[in-house]
């Protein structure tokens, strides 16, 4: 396996794929300041031809999803042995689930996800490309995110939701109503402070 970027993301796959005796062939960044990572030499050179697949190990999702469309490359997978997923869940190319997560049944994660440190993705979730779920978030029953949304560490989703596609949910938010695309949703319970226009709202309504 190849990790295209070489930073404090990459160190956690790097340990996902030793944990699964998956041979590291390689990281590439485009700092040209950067030479090694943990002892694995770093490559500046993007079109170096590759013999094994390629994660982006890099959080930003948007930065994620340039990229996917910029390389012509095979993409790989990383899924830590201390995660518990359902195998009737499927899992898109170039996603990585992390230490401790949990899939349940009929989800289907999408391409370049990051599932992070013990995350919960409950029955049938439908998680979309390039979408970050942080460390410990809990998604419930039959939610829905959309491309490129980032959930911020420890928040919930209660069951039968749909968070729309871009969007920010802050750390330790609690959503209990749908999110429209492009929006930000902090709190508990949850409120819009950036709507899709990307117009600030009263921190004192509800979603």
């Amino acid at each position: 396996m190849y990790l295209y970027g070489a930073s404090g993301h990459a160190k956690v796959i790097l340990d996902i794929l030793k944990d699964q005796n998956i041979p590291i062939h390689g990281l590439f960044d485009d700092n040209p300041l950067i030479h090694e990572l943990q002892g694995i030499e770093v490559i500046n050179n993007k079109e170096t031809p590759l013999d094994a697949p390629l994660i982006i190990s890099i959080g930003d999702n948007e930065l994620r999803a340039r990229l996917s469309k910029e390389l012509n490359v095979e993409f790989g997978i990383a899924i830590h042995s201390s995660a518990v997923i359902s195998e009737s869940c499927t899992i898109g190319h170039g996603t990585v689930v992390m230490q401790g997560c949990i899939i349940q049944a009929e989800s289907l994660i999408g391409n370049h996800v990051i599932i992070n440190t013990g995350a919960s993705v409950d029955h049938e979730n439908i998680v979309a490309d390039f979408v970050h779920i942080s460390p410990h978030v809990t998604l419930c029953g039959n939610v829905k995110v959309g491309e490129g949304t980032h959930i911020g560490a420890s928040a919930v989703v209660i069951p039968n939701l749909t968070i729309g596609k871009w969007c920010t949910i802050g750390a330790g938010a609690v959503v209990i109503r749908n999110v429209p695309d492009y929006s930000t949703v902090v709190g508990n319970p949850g409120k819009t402070i950036l709507n899709a226009k990307g117009v600030l709202q009263n921190l004192n309504s509800r979603l």
